[in-house]
């Protein structure tokens, strides 16, 4: 085959003037000597390559036997030198051929498009055709040059670079690191600029809710009974008295309140028919659709692996198309993105609502929230929204009205979004700013103990409740709507009992009452004498159920905290109160000697004591006896162990005395070792179970979530070497992320 540059005769450049002979003759010599100085080039880059240039050369002698075969290359090379000498007569005699009457141009050579080309010797040079009867191929050598080796060797140092990664120990491993081990980076809104003028976002997009399913009717086998008679429902009643008979076995079904609440609102679900029939609830037999649903639930606890990985992938895949919403470009958690199901009101205490019919919402009772310029979400087909707003003064991304109280439910952003950051963040700050005139303040409600208007004395002995007693304000609260629950202004003579000397403390003031979410609050505090002889005469010719604080509501105490100091409210003095406690008790109870199970009981019991401050209380866990019985049984079986190391020790002194040699030193040291180590395990079991009776009926995450500064708990873990792991979880540090980076050992609330 004939190379690409190779040329005929009547390719032949004819072209040159016969003044510019001299010219092309020096191009020739020229270009010679160029050739000559590739040729020495090449040598070097031979004596570099060592053995893949032998290789060529043993290709180049198989190339030149092949030609010398048939001995036609001396018939080419005296082709050739006749073809040069013609060359050379038309260049002397400078005749220009001429076509159309035009000069021809000049032959222009392409180049070919590689770094390195052929000299022009190599171009005119004239190869024979390949014979198609040979089998073998000529490949074109390739030439490396510096640029080609340079990436690929950086190529693969990076390829090394990446494969290497150290374990744990510190050794050195193949393949790289899992993705889920590589840390996110973390959007720190908290080095950013706030937005002014009550802005909250300027750019906020998301998918809107995701509804409850539509209810499936139950299979016909499943049989309601009214009067001890089978009774087809129509679906709008069915559905209604599914959601009693999931909760038959629960003790709101046996309440009267639940029971008449329950059969009013399930009748409006009624026929006509059904209406007529059904008059009397307990004639009513729903044993058999209870049975269905236990059943049901059985399954599901039942169900494969399989199975429960596809619900697991199907709510990711929810989870990733509604969870997460698009606030001014950054991705941010969405809390509650499912709309609560219809069911049965259950409220807390005795709420006179529980048993009302929780209607289903719909799409025609949503108000979408996001930004003008986004894309809005769209509302299942068939159906539109209430209202679509764009406010950026408020937080929440969807709102509506539930229909048992008449109060506005809200889908907000996760706990961990800026958000909700700046909020807790702008709330630990106004306590700390509360620090610095709290003394002002309580020199002012003691001096109005004195007031000559009894409208002052009152708001001052309620101020001394809210900030001694951490007690909340209390809400005016519209009779029958809600439970029976006080706050501090609204607390009636019954809640509170006077004693001038009790259990030897003077001044004694007991209280009584139920407070937020109908949780009681009882406590005995010894108090100022002023403030004792105040409640004698607020508590004068009043009956039981009459307010205590007759002339005092919170509008009037709030509008006064606001006079006191710029943002300052009850729950302000609760989360001063609360976090200034904690980090007295951490002082006090922290001992730097202790190890790290120590430390961290030191830290529950300050953190228990807040809790009882904020009243913070719970029902024990109906498994904590039994969890209570396998944990004293490890407690015993460590007890054991520890003996036996002991006296395996004992054993392995007295052999040492004895022999005296290495060994037995040796197998002394290891006993000591072991008994260290399971008097430690004992140490942190004993730790574990003092910490879990103390805190059977306290909630220690209330005030830890609500009230506690938590750059105090930062502080402290960073100043004993404690991991903040072992304080906080995982979604309670994405939610302290801002406190966790700014917070050193020496912060001080």
């Amino acid at each position: 085959m004939s190379g690409d540059h190779s040329h005929n005769e009547d390719q032949i450049d004819c072209g040159s003037r016969v003044n510019d002979s001299h010219k092309h003759k020096d191009k020739y010599k020229e270009k010679e000597h160029k050739h000559k100085d590739h040729k020495k080039d090449k040598e070097r880059d031979r004596s570099k390559h060592g053995n893949s240039d032998h290789k060529h050369k043993d290709k180049e002698r198989e190339k030149d036997k092949m030609k010398h075969k048939d001995g036609s290359a001396d018939k080419y090379k005296d082709k050739h030198k006749e073809k040069r000498k013609e060359e050379k007569i038309k260049l002397e005699d400078g005749k220009v051929k001429k076509e159309n009457g035009f000069a021809s141009p000049q032959h222009v050579k392409s180049e070919p498009e590689d770094d390195f080309y052929l000299p022009p010797k190599h171009e005119k040079s004239l190869k024979r055709e390949r014979d198609d009867d040979v089998d073998y191929d000529i490949k074109p050598k390739k030439i490396k040059t510096q640029n080609d080796k340079k990436p690929k060797k950086r190529k693969l140092e990076e390829d090394t670079k990446s494969k290497k990664t150290k374990n744990k120990k510190g050794e050195v491993t193949e393949g790289k690191k899992k993705a889920k081990n590589e840390p996110e980076d973390k959007w720190k809104w908290w080095e950013e600029e706030r937005y002014t003028d009550g802005v909250k976002w300027k750019f906020l997009e998301h998918k809107g809710p995701v509804f409850a399913p539509q209810y499936e009717p139950l299979p016909s086998h499943v049989k309601f009974y009214y009067d001890g008679k089978p009774m087809k429902l129509s679906p709008e009643a069915e559905e209604v008295a599914t959601f009693f008979a999931k909760m038959l076995d629960h003790e709101y079904t046996t309440k009267d309140i639940f029971r008449k609440n329950f059969f009013k609102d399930w009748r409006k679900e009624m026929s006509t028919d059904e209406k007529a029939k059904i008059t009397d609830l307990k004639k009513c037999n729903f044993t058999e659709m209870s049975e269905y649903f236990k059943a049901q639930s059985e399954a599901r606890k039942a169900m494969s692996k399989e199975e429960k990985l596809k619900i697991k992938a199907e709510n990711e895949r929810i989870l990733q198309e509604y969870g997460f919403c698009i606030m001014d470009n950054h991705k941010e958690r969405i809390a509650n993105f499912r709309i609560e199901p219809p069911g049965l009101f259950r409220g807390r205490g005795d709420h006179p609502k529980m048993g009302m019919l929780k209607r289903r919402i719909r799409p025609q009772d949503i108000i979408i929230n996001c930004s003008k310029d986004s894309k809005y979400p769209e509302p299942p087909p068939g159906t539109k929204w209430k209202e679509v707003r764009h406010d950026n003064k408020v937080t929440w991304l969807v709102s509506w009205t539930e229909n048992i109280q008449g109060s506005i439910k809200y889908i907000m952003l996760n706990p961990s979004s800026r958000i909700k950051g700046e909020k807790d963040w702008q709330k630990y700050e106004t306590a700390r700013r509360l620090k610095k005139c709290v003394d002002r303040i309580r020199n002012q409600y003691r001096e109005d103990f004195k007031s000559k208007e009894m409208k002052i004395r009152q708001r001052a002995v309620a101020l001394y409740f809210i900030d001694k007693l951490a007690l909340r304000a209390g809400n005016e609260k519209e009779e029958g709507e809600t439970a029976d629950t006080v706050g501090c202004c609204s607390l009636r003579v019954e809640h509170i009992n006077l004693h001038p000397e009790n259990e030897g403390q003077e001044y004694v003031v007991e209280f009584d009452f139920l407070g937020k979410d109908s949780i009681r609050y009882y406590n005995k505090v010894p108090v100022e004498k002023r403030v004792f002889k105040n409640l004698q005469l607020f508590m004068e010719n009043k009956e039981p159920d009459d307010d205590l604080f007759d002339r005092l509501n919170t509008s009037i105490l709030n509008k006064h905290l606001q006079e006191l100091m710029d943002g300052l409210t009850a729950k302000v003095f609760r989360t001063y109160n609360a976090s200034i406690t904690l980090q007295q008790q951490l002082k006090e109870l922290t001992n730097a000697d202790e190890n790290v199970p120590a430390k961290i009981l030191s830290y529950n019991r300050a953190n228990r004591a807040v809790a009882i401050l904020c009243n913070h209380q719970r029902a024990p866990p109906k498994t904590f006896e039994k969890s209570m019985q396998n944990l004293q049984t490890k407690i015993d079986a460590k007890r054991d162990q520890l003996s036996d190391a002991r006296r395996e020790l004992k054993s392995a002194k007295a052999d040492a005395k004895i022999r005296k040699d290495e060994k037995s030193r040796k197998a002394v040291e290891t006993k000591k070792k072991a008994v260290q180590r399971i008097e430690e395990q004992l140490m942190k079991l004993e730790v574990q179970a003092t910490d879990r009776e103390e805190n059977k009926q306290i909630a220690l995450g209330t005030s830890k979530l609500n009230y506690l500064d938590p750059r105090i708990s930062v502080a402290w873990c960073k100043k004993n070497g404690i991991p903040v792991e072992k304080i906080y979880n995982k979604t309670q540090r994405e939610k302290f992320a801002w406190a966790i980076d700014m917070a050193d050992e020496d912060y001080e609330f």
